[in-house]
Order: structure tokens, then C-alpha cells, then sequence
């Protein structure tokens, strides 16, 4: 006897569907984990991509991050 999948069927489930349920899975995870951190635009053809001021997550380093401005050589 086979026990039977709880989980939703991933084809059943649309992208940003599954972006939350991947963000809010973790044991500690809140629905703030899955606030969108992007907005995508596309303007005569081209794709901008801008981070949404909100967002709790940025890329770069963080606050109190020293970075050294020289590039290696």
C-alpha cells in the first residue's frame, strides 16, 4: 500500500505560487519571507528589473559591510 502525495501537484501551481510556498516553508518562515523584492518592466523591448524600495533583502553587502573600492589585479 502506497502511501499517497500531500503536496499539490507542481504543474497545478502557477510560478509565484510556488515562490511562496518555497519562502514560507522554513519552520520560522513568516508571510513578510515571500513580499515581492522585484519589480520587472519592459519598456520598447527591453526587461528593466528594479528592487523594490521596501525590500527586506538587497543585493550588495549589507550595513556595516566594509568594501574596498580598489579592484584586484
Amino acid at each position: 500500500m502506497s502511501t499517497p502525495d500531500l503536496t499539490p501537484d507542481d504543474d497545478a501551481m502557477t510560478s509565484e505560487e510556488k515562490r511562496h510556498d518555497q519562502l514560507t516553508a522554513a519552520p520560522d518562515a513568516t508571510e513578510a519571507d515571500a513580499a515581492p523584492r522585484i519589480e520587472v518592466s519592459e519598456h520598447d523591448g527591453n526587461t528593466r528589473i528594479d528592487i523594490l524600495p521596501d525590500a527586506a533583502v538587497r543585493p550588495g553587502p549589507g550595513p556595516g559591510v566594509e568594501v574596498d573600492d580598489e579592484p584586484e589585479q
